[in-house]
Protein backbone atom coordinates (compact mmCIF):
# COMPACT_ATOMS: atom_id res chain seq x y z
CA UNK A 1 0.00 0.00 0.00
CA UNK A 2 1.30 3.37 -0.87
CA UNK A 3 1.06 6.26 1.84
CA UNK A 4 0.32 9.34 -0.61
CA UNK A 5 0.26 11.30 2.31
CA UNK A 6 3.96 10.96 2.90
CA UNK A 7 5.19 11.94 -0.39
CA UNK A 8 6.63 15.21 -2.30
CA UNK A 9 5.39 16.90 -5.10
CA UNK A 10 9.15 15.13 -7.14
CA UNK A 11 8.51 11.90 -5.23
CA UNK A 12 4.88 11.62 -6.68
CA UNK A 13 6.09 12.92 -10.33
CA UNK A 14 8.39 10.31 -10.01
CA UNK A 15 6.21 7.22 -9.46
CA UNK A 16 3.45 8.59 -11.83
CA UNK A 17 6.27 8.27 -14.61
CA UNK A 18 8.00 5.09 -13.57
CA UNK A 19 4.55 3.58 -13.25
CA UNK A 20 4.75 2.72 -10.00
CA UNK A 21 0.76 4.23 -9.76
CA UNK A 22 -1.77 5.73 -12.08
CA UNK A 23 -2.90 9.27 -11.52
CA UNK A 24 -6.37 7.66 -11.49
CA UNK A 25 -4.85 6.23 -8.16
CA UNK A 26 -3.68 9.03 -7.02
CA UNK A 27 -6.80 11.55 -7.48
CA UNK A 28 -8.96 8.57 -6.28
CA UNK A 29 -6.94 8.71 -3.07
CA UNK A 30 -6.92 12.34 -2.39
CA UNK A 31 -10.60 12.36 -3.42
CA UNK A 32 -11.23 10.55 -0.76
CA UNK A 33 -8.98 11.55 1.99
CA UNK A 34 -10.73 14.86 0.55
CA UNK A 35 -14.17 14.17 1.53
CA UNK A 36 -13.47 12.53 4.67
CA UNK A 37 -11.95 15.22 5.99
CA UNK A 38 -14.19 17.69 4.86
CA UNK A 39 -17.25 16.77 6.76
CA UNK A 40 -15.61 18.65 9.69
CA UNK A 41 -12.77 20.72 8.02
CA UNK A 42 -14.65 22.08 5.44
CA UNK A 43 -11.95 23.31 3.24
CA UNK A 44 -13.55 22.39 0.64
CA UNK A 45 -16.53 24.30 -1.01
CA UNK A 46 -16.40 21.57 -3.81
CA UNK A 47 -15.00 18.37 -5.18
CA UNK A 48 -15.28 18.23 -9.11
CA UNK A 49 -17.35 15.49 -10.27
CA UNK A 50 -15.13 15.48 -13.54
CA UNK A 51 -11.83 14.73 -10.85
CA UNK A 52 -11.34 11.32 -12.22
CA UNK A 53 -11.86 11.72 -16.12
CA UNK A 54 -9.01 14.39 -15.85
CA UNK A 55 -6.99 11.84 -14.01
CA UNK A 56 -7.90 9.46 -16.81
CA UNK A 57 -6.86 11.64 -19.47
CA UNK A 58 -3.70 12.63 -18.21
CA UNK A 59 -2.60 8.69 -18.01
CA UNK A 60 -2.91 8.21 -21.40
CA UNK A 61 -0.26 11.21 -21.80
CA UNK A 62 1.15 9.74 -19.38
CA UNK A 63 1.57 6.49 -21.63
CA UNK A 64 2.28 7.78 -24.80
CA UNK A 65 5.30 9.51 -23.40
CA UNK A 66 3.87 13.06 -23.19
CA UNK A 67 5.45 15.37 -20.81
CA UNK A 68 3.68 17.67 -18.38
CA UNK A 69 5.29 19.42 -15.11
CA UNK A 70 2.33 18.73 -12.91
CA UNK A 71 1.38 15.99 -15.41
CA UNK A 72 -1.28 13.30 -13.48
CA UNK A 73 -0.71 15.82 -10.24
CA UNK A 74 -3.79 17.10 -7.71
CA UNK A 75 -4.57 20.40 -6.94
CA UNK A 76 -7.07 22.31 -5.36
CA UNK A 77 -8.04 26.00 -6.05
CA UNK A 78 -8.74 28.92 -4.45
CA UNK A 79 -12.92 29.61 -4.94
CA UNK A 80 -11.86 33.39 -6.77
CA UNK A 81 -10.17 32.09 -9.20
CA UNK A 82 -12.51 31.63 -12.49
CA UNK A 83 -12.79 27.93 -13.88
CA UNK A 84 -14.89 27.69 -17.00
CA UNK A 85 -18.22 25.52 -16.00
CA UNK A 86 -17.25 25.80 -12.49
CA UNK A 87 -18.67 28.12 -9.66
CA UNK A 88 -16.55 31.04 -8.60
CA UNK A 89 -18.43 32.09 -5.49
CA UNK A 90 -15.24 34.42 -3.30
CA UNK A 91 -16.69 32.51 -0.37
CA UNK A 92 -20.03 35.14 -0.61
CA UNK A 93 -23.44 34.62 -0.71
CA UNK A 94 -23.70 37.70 -3.67
CA UNK A 95 -21.84 35.14 -6.06
CA UNK A 96 -23.56 31.51 -4.50
CA UNK A 97 -24.89 30.75 -8.14
CA UNK A 98 -22.29 32.09 -10.28
CA UNK A 99 -20.42 30.04 -13.49
CA UNK A 100 -17.16 31.28 -14.40
CA UNK A 101 -17.81 31.50 -18.29
CA UNK A 102 -13.24 31.31 -18.74
CA UNK A 103 -10.42 29.56 -17.07
CA UNK A 104 -8.05 32.31 -15.46
CA UNK A 105 -4.52 32.62 -16.39
CA UNK A 106 -3.42 30.27 -13.70
CA UNK A 107 -6.57 27.64 -14.16
CA UNK A 108 -5.39 27.22 -18.20
CA UNK A 109 -1.32 27.31 -16.94
CA UNK A 110 -2.19 24.54 -14.43
CA UNK A 111 -4.19 22.66 -17.43
CA UNK A 112 -0.91 22.89 -19.69
CA UNK A 113 1.15 21.43 -17.39
CA UNK A 114 -1.51 18.66 -17.22
CA UNK A 115 -2.62 19.47 -13.55
CA UNK A 116 -5.78 17.25 -12.36
CA UNK A 117 -7.88 20.08 -10.69
CA UNK A 118 -9.74 18.56 -7.98
CA UNK A 119 -12.25 21.01 -6.14
CA UNK A 120 -12.63 24.49 -5.21
CA UNK A 121 -11.42 25.68 -1.56
CA UNK A 122 -12.77 27.79 0.96
CA UNK A 123 -12.06 31.43 1.78
CA UNK A 124 -12.86 34.74 3.85
CA UNK A 125 -15.81 36.48 1.39
CA UNK A 126 -14.06 38.27 -1.08
CA UNK A 127 -10.49 37.34 0.20
CA UNK A 128 -11.70 39.70 3.53
CA UNK A 129 -9.96 38.16 7.04
CA UNK A 130 -7.34 36.32 8.35
CA UNK A 131 -9.64 33.89 9.51
CA UNK A 132 -11.66 32.27 7.13
CA UNK A 133 -14.67 32.93 9.40
CA UNK A 134 -15.85 35.51 6.97
CA UNK A 135 -16.82 32.72 4.41
CA UNK A 136 -20.97 33.09 3.92
CA UNK A 137 -20.26 29.04 3.43
CA UNK A 138 -19.12 28.33 6.63
CA UNK A 139 -15.74 28.67 8.80
CA UNK A 140 -12.95 26.27 8.04
CA UNK A 141 -11.33 24.38 10.83
CA UNK A 142 -8.03 23.99 11.62
CA UNK A 143 -6.72 20.26 11.11
CA UNK A 144 -4.47 20.08 14.06
CA UNK A 145 -7.41 21.67 16.53
CA UNK A 146 -10.72 21.99 15.29
CA UNK A 147 -11.63 24.96 17.55
CA UNK A 148 -9.04 26.39 16.05
CA UNK A 149 -9.01 28.88 12.68
CA UNK A 150 -7.53 27.56 9.37
CA UNK A 151 -5.89 31.24 8.93
CA UNK A 152 -7.10 33.26 6.16
CA UNK A 153 -8.25 34.47 3.55
CA UNK A 154 -6.86 31.22 2.20
CA UNK A 155 -7.91 28.66 4.85
CA UNK A 156 -9.97 26.53 3.03
CA UNK A 157 -6.12 26.52 0.50
CA UNK A 158 -4.25 25.61 3.26
CA UNK A 159 -6.16 23.13 5.39
CA UNK A 160 -6.52 20.70 2.35
CA UNK A 161 -2.91 20.53 2.56
CA UNK A 162 -2.67 19.72 6.67
CA UNK A 163 -5.82 17.50 6.18
CA UNK A 164 -4.53 15.65 2.80
CA UNK A 165 -6.72 16.77 0.79
CA UNK A 166 -4.48 17.54 -2.19
CA UNK A 167 -0.65 17.37 -2.19
CA UNK A 168 -0.80 21.08 -3.62
CA UNK A 169 -3.15 24.39 -3.81
CA UNK A 170 -2.98 27.80 -4.95
CA UNK A 171 -4.16 30.61 -3.00
CA UNK A 172 -3.90 34.59 -3.04
CA UNK A 173 -2.26 37.01 -1.01
CA UNK A 174 -3.47 40.60 -0.28
CA UNK A 175 -2.08 41.13 3.01
CA UNK A 176 -0.93 37.49 4.36
CA UNK A 177 -3.59 35.49 2.95
CA UNK A 178 -1.25 32.63 1.92
CA UNK A 179 1.52 33.53 4.06
CA UNK A 180 -0.46 33.29 7.23
CA UNK A 181 -2.91 30.33 6.62
CA UNK A 182 0.39 28.19 6.22
CA UNK A 183 2.03 28.74 9.69
CA UNK A 184 -1.09 28.31 11.16
CA UNK A 185 -1.64 24.88 9.06
CA UNK A 186 1.68 23.58 9.10
CA UNK A 187 2.46 24.06 5.66
CA UNK A 188 4.78 26.31 3.13
CA UNK A 189 2.55 29.17 1.63
CA UNK A 190 4.57 31.91 -0.93
CA UNK A 191 3.56 34.97 -2.26
CA UNK A 192 5.87 35.99 -5.18
CA UNK A 193 6.48 39.17 -6.50
CA UNK A 194 3.62 41.35 -7.48
CA UNK A 195 2.92 41.47 -11.15
CA UNK A 196 4.95 37.56 -11.39
CA UNK A 197 1.44 35.43 -11.58
CA UNK A 198 -1.50 36.92 -13.41
CA UNK A 199 -4.32 38.39 -11.84
CA UNK A 200 -6.63 37.45 -14.95
CA UNK A 201 -9.64 35.91 -13.78
CA UNK A 202 -9.00 36.12 -10.11
CA UNK A 203 -12.03 37.85 -8.68
CA UNK A 204 -10.02 41.26 -7.12
CA UNK A 205 -9.79 42.06 -3.48
CA UNK A 206 -7.56 45.09 -3.30
CA UNK A 207 -5.80 44.90 -7.06
CA UNK A 208 -2.34 46.70 -6.70
CA UNK A 209 -2.07 44.05 -3.65
CA UNK A 210 -3.41 40.86 -4.54
CA UNK A 211 -1.62 38.40 -5.84
CA UNK A 212 -1.63 34.35 -6.88
CA UNK A 213 0.63 31.56 -5.22
CA UNK A 214 1.11 28.15 -4.13
CA UNK A 215 0.77 26.09 -1.00
CA UNK A 216 3.02 22.70 -0.44
CA UNK A 217 4.05 20.65 2.31
CA UNK A 218 7.95 21.41 0.88
CA UNK A 219 9.45 24.48 -0.61
CA UNK A 220 10.35 22.45 -3.53
CA UNK A 221 6.95 21.87 -3.53
CA UNK A 222 6.08 25.44 -3.98
CA UNK A 223 8.95 25.96 -6.52
CA UNK A 224 7.99 23.77 -9.16
CA UNK A 225 3.73 25.14 -8.98
CA UNK A 226 5.34 28.63 -8.63
CA UNK A 227 7.31 27.80 -12.32
CA UNK A 228 4.35 26.85 -13.68
CA UNK A 229 2.38 29.77 -13.00
CA UNK A 230 4.66 32.58 -13.26
CA UNK A 231 4.44 33.90 -16.97
CA UNK A 232 3.81 37.56 -18.56
CA UNK A 233 0.19 37.64 -19.40
CA UNK A 234 -0.80 40.90 -21.99
CA UNK A 235 -4.28 40.56 -20.34
CA UNK A 236 -3.05 41.95 -16.64
CA UNK A 237 -1.84 45.28 -16.93
CA UNK A 238 0.49 44.80 -13.85
CA UNK A 239 1.94 41.50 -15.49
CA UNK A 240 6.08 42.12 -15.75
CA UNK A 241 7.43 41.98 -18.79
CA UNK A 242 10.88 39.58 -19.18
CA UNK A 243 10.83 39.54 -16.01
CA UNK A 244 14.68 38.94 -14.89
CA UNK A 245 14.61 36.37 -11.78
CA UNK A 246 17.68 36.39 -9.96
CA UNK A 247 19.30 32.89 -9.91
CA UNK A 248 20.76 32.49 -6.67
CA UNK A 249 24.47 32.40 -7.23
CA UNK A 250 25.46 33.57 -3.98
CA UNK A 251 25.76 30.90 -1.25
CA UNK A 252 26.11 31.96 1.50
CA UNK A 253 23.26 34.69 2.59
CA UNK A 254 22.63 37.69 5.22
CA UNK A 255 19.17 37.69 6.63
CA UNK A 256 18.24 41.04 8.31
CA UNK A 257 16.07 40.85 11.45
CA UNK A 258 14.49 44.21 12.22
CA UNK A 259 14.23 43.30 15.66
CA UNK A 260 12.56 46.62 16.96
CA UNK A 261 9.58 45.45 15.23
CA UNK A 262 9.32 42.31 17.16
CA UNK A 263 9.06 43.64 19.88
CA UNK A 264 5.13 43.90 21.47
CA UNK A 265 1.95 41.32 20.78
CA UNK A 266 4.49 38.60 19.78
CA UNK A 267 4.25 35.06 21.71
CA UNK A 268 7.69 34.16 23.53
CA UNK A 269 7.27 30.98 22.45
CA UNK A 270 6.93 32.24 18.47
CA UNK A 271 10.16 34.31 19.21
CA UNK A 272 12.27 31.21 20.72
CA UNK A 273 11.66 29.32 17.51
CA UNK A 274 12.35 31.93 15.73
CA UNK A 275 15.94 32.49 17.51
CA UNK A 276 16.14 28.57 17.11
CA UNK A 277 15.51 28.84 13.10
CA UNK A 278 17.93 31.90 12.91
CA UNK A 279 20.85 30.24 14.86
CA UNK A 280 20.18 27.10 12.24
CA UNK A 281 20.76 29.24 9.46
CA UNK A 282 23.78 30.84 10.81
CA UNK A 283 25.17 27.20 11.99
CA UNK A 284 24.83 26.19 7.88
CA UNK A 285 26.79 29.38 7.20
CA UNK A 286 24.85 32.78 6.68
CA UNK A 287 25.14 35.66 8.20
CA UNK A 288 22.52 37.35 10.71
CA UNK A 289 22.20 41.13 11.43
CA UNK A 290 20.12 43.36 12.51
CA UNK A 291 18.04 45.93 9.86
CA UNK A 292 16.07 48.87 10.57
CA UNK A 293 12.89 49.63 8.91
CA UNK A 294 11.44 53.30 10.40
CA UNK A 295 8.49 52.55 8.73
CA UNK A 296 7.55 49.36 8.95
CA UNK A 297 5.30 50.27 11.72
CA UNK A 298 2.67 51.97 9.64
CA UNK A 299 2.41 49.21 7.45
CA UNK A 300 -0.87 48.06 8.87
CA UNK A 301 -2.55 51.57 9.09
CA UNK A 302 -2.14 51.93 5.34
CA UNK A 303 -2.66 48.76 4.14
CA UNK A 304 -6.10 49.40 6.27
CA UNK A 305 -6.47 52.45 4.34
CA UNK A 306 -5.63 50.93 0.86
CA UNK A 307 -6.80 48.00 0.71
CA UNK A 308 -10.58 48.75 1.63
CA UNK A 309 -10.65 51.79 -0.59
CA UNK A 310 -9.45 49.40 -3.74
CA UNK A 311 -11.78 46.92 -2.77
CA UNK A 312 -14.86 49.73 -2.43
CA UNK A 313 -13.93 50.09 -6.20
CA UNK A 314 -14.07 46.25 -7.33
CA UNK A 315 -17.02 45.39 -5.16
CA UNK A 316 -18.90 48.14 -6.94
CA UNK A 317 -19.80 45.77 -9.70
CA UNK A 318 -21.39 43.20 -7.92
CA UNK A 319 -25.22 45.40 -7.86
CA UNK A 320 -27.46 42.06 -8.17
CA UNK A 321 -28.22 42.66 -11.65
CA UNK A 322 -25.67 41.56 -14.36
CA UNK A 323 -24.92 38.39 -12.53
CA UNK A 324 -25.03 36.51 -8.71
CA UNK A 325 -27.60 37.20 -6.16
CA UNK A 326 -30.50 39.54 -7.61
CA UNK A 327 -33.31 40.38 -4.80
CA UNK A 328 -36.29 42.55 -5.97
CA UNK A 329 -36.95 46.02 -4.98
CA UNK A 330 -39.83 48.31 -5.81
CA UNK A 331 -37.48 50.36 -7.82
CA UNK A 332 -33.86 49.86 -8.99
CA UNK A 333 -31.97 51.85 -5.94
CA UNK A 334 -33.90 48.99 -4.33
CA UNK A 335 -32.69 46.66 -5.86
CA UNK A 336 -29.29 47.02 -5.48
CA UNK A 337 -29.79 47.86 -1.74
CA UNK A 338 -31.41 44.58 -1.23
CA UNK A 339 -28.70 42.82 -3.72
CA UNK A 340 -26.12 43.89 -1.52
CA UNK A 341 -27.76 43.87 1.87
CA UNK A 342 -28.04 40.57 1.55
CA UNK A 343 -25.32 39.49 -0.54
CA UNK A 344 -22.38 40.99 1.44
CA UNK A 345 -21.71 39.44 4.69
CA UNK A 346 -20.85 41.88 7.70
CA UNK A 347 -16.83 41.96 6.91
CA UNK A 348 -17.32 42.94 3.12
CA UNK A 349 -20.01 45.48 4.07
CA UNK A 350 -17.33 47.03 7.18
CA UNK A 351 -14.41 47.24 4.10
CA UNK A 352 -16.81 48.48 1.75
CA UNK A 353 -17.69 51.61 3.92
CA UNK A 354 -14.42 52.34 4.98
CA UNK A 355 -13.12 51.98 1.32
CA UNK A 356 -15.83 54.72 0.38
CA UNK A 357 -15.22 56.80 3.36
CA UNK A 358 -11.37 57.28 2.85
CA UNK A 359 -12.45 57.75 -1.20
CA UNK A 360 -14.70 60.49 -0.21
CA UNK A 361 -14.49 64.35 -1.24
CA UNK A 362 -12.61 65.87 1.72
CA UNK A 363 -11.51 62.86 3.19
CA UNK A 364 -9.20 61.71 0.05
CA UNK A 365 -5.89 63.44 0.44
CA UNK A 366 -6.24 63.13 4.12
CA UNK A 367 -6.23 58.98 4.39
CA UNK A 368 -6.07 57.79 1.07
CA UNK A 369 -3.53 60.11 -0.64
CA UNK A 370 -1.37 60.35 2.69
CA UNK A 371 -1.33 55.81 3.32
CA UNK A 372 0.18 56.85 -0.71
CA UNK A 373 3.27 58.38 0.51
CA UNK A 374 3.54 56.21 3.40
CA UNK A 375 3.74 52.96 1.10
CA UNK A 376 6.30 54.88 -0.98
CA UNK A 377 8.49 55.73 2.49
CA UNK A 378 8.30 52.17 3.29
CA UNK A 379 9.29 50.44 -0.19
CA UNK A 380 12.37 52.98 0.13
CA UNK A 381 12.87 51.32 3.51
CA UNK A 382 13.20 47.63 2.02
CA UNK A 383 15.11 48.91 -0.67
CA UNK A 384 17.69 49.96 1.89
CA UNK A 385 17.80 47.64 3.95
CA UNK A 386 18.16 44.36 1.16
CA UNK A 387 21.68 46.87 -0.26
CA UNK A 388 22.88 45.34 3.23
CA UNK A 389 21.18 41.69 3.42
CA UNK A 390 19.76 39.43 0.86
CA UNK A 391 16.69 38.75 2.93
CA UNK A 392 14.66 40.36 6.11
CA UNK A 393 13.13 37.41 8.15
CA UNK A 394 10.31 37.47 11.10
CA UNK A 395 7.89 34.98 12.48
CA UNK A 396 4.70 34.77 9.88
CA UNK A 397 2.44 35.82 12.56
CA UNK A 398 2.80 37.05 16.31
CA UNK A 399 1.19 33.16 17.59
CA UNK A 400 -0.25 30.02 16.48
CA UNK A 401 -3.85 29.74 15.14
CA UNK A 402 -6.43 31.04 17.20
CA UNK A 403 -9.82 30.13 18.63
CA UNK A 404 -12.63 30.14 16.61
CA UNK A 405 -15.11 33.59 17.65
CA UNK A 406 -11.95 34.39 19.30
CA UNK A 407 -11.04 38.07 17.74
CA UNK A 408 -14.45 39.02 17.18
CA UNK A 409 -13.13 42.64 17.85
CA UNK A 410 -11.90 43.81 13.92
CA UNK A 411 -9.05 45.12 14.97
CA UNK A 412 -7.24 42.21 16.70
CA UNK A 413 -8.19 40.48 14.33
CA UNK A 414 -6.23 43.02 11.65
CA UNK A 415 -3.02 42.85 14.34
CA UNK A 416 -2.72 38.91 12.94
CA UNK A 417 -1.25 40.35 9.48
CA UNK A 418 0.98 42.46 11.44
CA UNK A 419 4.15 40.71 9.47
CA UNK A 420 2.71 39.92 6.33
CA UNK A 421 1.45 43.30 5.05
CA UNK A 422 4.56 44.93 4.95
CA UNK A 423 5.41 42.42 1.93
CA UNK A 424 1.77 43.09 -0.32
CA UNK A 425 2.96 46.93 0.58
CA UNK A 426 6.21 46.97 -1.17
CA UNK A 427 5.58 44.38 -3.39
CA UNK A 428 8.20 42.16 -2.85
CA UNK A 429 8.16 38.26 -2.09
CA UNK A 430 7.54 36.21 0.84
CA UNK A 431 7.62 32.74 2.09
CA UNK A 432 6.01 30.86 5.24
CA UNK A 433 7.87 27.62 6.41
CA UNK A 434 6.77 25.63 9.64
CA UNK A 435 9.57 26.30 12.02
CA UNK A 436 7.83 23.83 14.60
CA UNK A 437 4.93 23.56 17.31
CA UNK A 438 4.23 25.42 19.92
CA UNK A 439 1.78 23.97 22.47
CA UNK A 440 -1.33 25.44 23.27
CA UNK A 441 -3.52 23.33 26.12
CA UNK A 442 -1.53 20.49 25.18
CA UNK A 443 -2.00 20.67 21.85
CA UNK A 444 0.92 21.34 19.35
CA UNK A 445 0.63 23.93 17.01
CA UNK A 446 2.39 24.78 14.18
CA UNK A 447 4.12 28.02 13.57
CA UNK A 448 5.96 29.81 10.53
CA UNK A 449 9.01 31.43 10.13
CA UNK A 450 8.87 34.15 7.03
CA UNK A 451 11.26 35.41 5.02
CA UNK A 452 11.31 38.56 2.28
CA UNK A 453 13.62 38.89 -0.27
CA UNK A 454 14.00 41.87 -3.15
CA UNK A 455 12.16 42.14 -6.39
CA UNK A 456 12.39 38.33 -8.25
CA UNK A 457 14.54 36.75 -5.69
CA UNK A 458 12.18 34.27 -5.05
CA UNK A 459 15.25 31.93 -5.67
CA UNK A 460 16.13 32.86 -1.99
CA UNK A 461 13.64 32.45 0.06
CA UNK A 462 13.83 29.13 -1.81
CA UNK A 463 17.74 28.30 -1.00
CA UNK A 464 17.12 29.36 2.33
CA UNK A 465 13.35 27.85 2.80
CA UNK A 466 15.07 24.43 2.20
CA UNK A 467 17.78 25.32 4.83
CA UNK A 468 14.89 25.96 7.23
CA UNK A 469 13.21 22.56 6.24
CA UNK A 470 16.47 20.53 7.19
CA UNK A 471 16.51 21.52 10.99
CA UNK A 472 12.67 21.31 11.30
CA UNK A 473 12.18 18.15 9.21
Amino acid sequence: MIDFNTKTLKELQEGLASGEFTSLELTKHYLKEGKKGNGEINAFLEIFDNATEQAVKADKKIKKGEKGDLLGIPIAIKDNMLMEGKKATAGSKILENYVASYDSFVVKKLKNAGAVIIGRTNLDEFAMGSSTENSAFGVVKNPHDKKRVAGGSSGGSAAVIAMNGSPISLGSDTGGSIREPAAFCGCVGLKPTYGTVSRSGLIALGSSLDQIGPFGKTVSDVETVFNVIKEHDPKDSTSIRNPKFYKGEKKKLTIGVPRDFLTEGVSSDVLERFEAALAELKKAGHVIKDVKLPYIKYSLPVYYIIMPAEASTNLSRFDGMRYGLHVEGEELLEDYNKSRGVGFGKEARRRIILGTYVLSSGYYDAYYGKATVVRQMIREDFDKAFKGCDAIATPTAPGPAFKIGEKEDPVSMYLADIFTVPANIAGIPGISIPMGTVSRHDIELPVGFQLMAPHLHEETLFTLGKEIEKYTN
